[in-house]
């Protein structure tokens, strides 16, 4: 396997992002950078992310029978944790630079990673604040967002609320229905634009912050959306005191044996990049 994984893209040179990106980012909560990976490179790393995925797919009913969480995804979280192939490329230096640049922060480590593949005639995805669940007490934390196929527009890519990330944390609601219905009005109420970046490359990426209220379309097309995410956090961050059932479980689940205002780092969550 040693030998394999050395002939892999390594993924440890820098995507050069220029100050418009980072001020978009820092204005808007989230940012799109095209071509972050190559089409051969994520042809690579993708095909062992689709065999993972394949192999832990828990669902088992068919989509009109599921929940609306249920509908829109199929999601596999910590994929690097089962094959060497896809670690090399949630860890890559070349992804955790860019976030860690956005952010601007001198670190980060991983908080986990998740498989999103939205099947043929899937559900939407409700408006929702991914921070909601995870325990730190810093807003640093930033969600890349790359599809590993091409997707059209009517496909969609995510729609972000630009500067909904300024509003910190709005409600404890998780994603749902309600979840939807509760922000869809809050950001109508706040006059927030709302951006989608439509059609993507396999290896564009879209960025966003933990506190940006996101969602995504349901996917009319006889195609799988195959889509892999990171999640990042500037590396000095605190664990926070569970202030929810979700916040606790995703405490004890990607922060093992972290304790409420210890640095959040276990063995789990590797610093990826460092400036120093």
């Amino acid at each position: 396997m040693g030998k394999n994984l050395d002939m892999l893209p390594t993924l440890k040179d820098s995507y050069v992002l220029n100050s418009g990106q980072i001020e978009e980012y820092q204005k808007n909560g989230h940012v799109c950078l095209r071509g972050l990976a190559s089409s051969e490179e994520v042809s690579i790393y993708g095909k062992a992310i689709r065999e993972v995925v394949k192999e832990l797919n828990y669902q088992n009913r068919p989509i009109h029978e599921r929940t609306t969480y249920g509908k829109a995804f199929i999601q596999i979280g910590n994929v690097w944790e089962k094959s060497e192939i896809v670690q090399r490329f949630v860890m890559a230096r070349r992804f955790a630079k860019a976030a860690a640049e956005l952010m601007g922060v001198d670190g980060v480590r991983i908080y986990h990673d998740q498989a999103l593949f939205k099947e043929p005639s899937g559900g939407h995805t409700p408006w929702h604040q991914d921070q909601i669940y995870w325990p730190f007490d810093t807003d640093k934390t930033i969600t890349m967002w790359m599809p590993i196929v091409p997707i059209t527009e009517e496909m969609g890519s995510m729609t972000f609320a630009s500067g909904s990330q300024k509003s910190g944390y709005v409600s404890k609601i998780e994603i749902s229905d309600e979840s939807h219905r509760t922000l869809e009005q809050y950001i109508e109420g706040k006059g927030f634009e709302k951006v989608t970046y439509g059609a993507m490359d396999a290896g564009d990426a879209t960025f966003h912050a933990g506190w940006t209220m996101h969602n995504a379309p349901g996917n009319p097309t006889d195609r799988m959306r195959e889509v892999m995410t990171i999640i990042y956090y500037a590396d000095d961050s605190i664990a926070a005191e569970p202030d929810s059932n979700a916040r606790k479980n995703d405490l004890a689940q990607w922060l093992p044996g972290v304790k409420p205002g210890e640095v959040a780092a276990s063995h789990l969550n590797p610093q990826v990049y460092s400036r120093k």
